[in-house]
């Protein structure tokens, strides 16, 4: 498969300007925490699917579906004890309920591809980040609280569901871009 053609410049210029806001950083500090509590199932959900994807790629994800919780399925947050509900419905197609979270986040990774990508720059993961959400806010022409929520590029609008659109609602979950940050930088000694 070929790599994704997304704009670098579009994602590099957020990353750079991007602020995460005060008040949220408690809450992104005891999330990322809780992603990398999870460090060694993800580790092995890449060596099963990409080796060369960053673990921490599917332990966000994972926060952003479900808190981390290994009883629910990757795409979207549904219970392990039967096949997914809300969007992606009826994954996955394979085996019988109940599922093992790996095999399940497994399903919902190659369903976007992750295991074809030989690329994992910033800009990349941002944009399947998004991609993994939907891409429904760029029509709305705000920033995707998805990745954006807690910095200063997003204050209110969010899907409540799939094609439900609220435009006061503001997301209460930090963003998929603040908890990259947070899980990467080797300078707050998370670990």
């Amino acid at each position: 498969m070929t790599e994704i053609n997304v704009n670098r410049l579009y994602y590099e210029d957020l990353w750079n300007r991007h602020t995460i806001r005060k008040e949220w950083q408690p809450a992104a500090i005891a999330a990322a925490k809780t992603i990398l509590s999870g460090r060694l199932l993800y580790e092995k959900l890449c060596q099963n699917i990409n080796p060369k994807m960053p673990w921490y790629v599917p332990g966000i994800l994972h926060m952003m579906e479900s808190h981390c919780n290994f009883k629910r399925h990757l795409h979207n947050g549904d219970s392990l004890q039967h096949r997914t509900i809300q969007v992606p419905a009826g994954r996955p197609l394979k085996g019988e309920p109940p599922y093992t979270w790996l095999d399940s986040a497994a399903d919902a990774l190659t369903l976007h591809h992750f295991q074809l990508y030989q690329s994992w720059r910033l800009d990349q993961i941002l944009y399947r980040f998004e991609c993994f959400n939907g891409l429904g806010y760029r029509s709305r022409h705000i920033y995707s609280p998805y990745l954006w929520s807690g910095t200063t590029f997003y204050t209110k609008g969010k899907y409540i569901e799939d094609n439900k659109f609220d435009p006061e609602l503001v997301s209460d979950q930090v963003g998929a871009a603040v908890l990259f940050q947070y899980v990467t930088d080797k300078t707050l000694h998370l670990v």
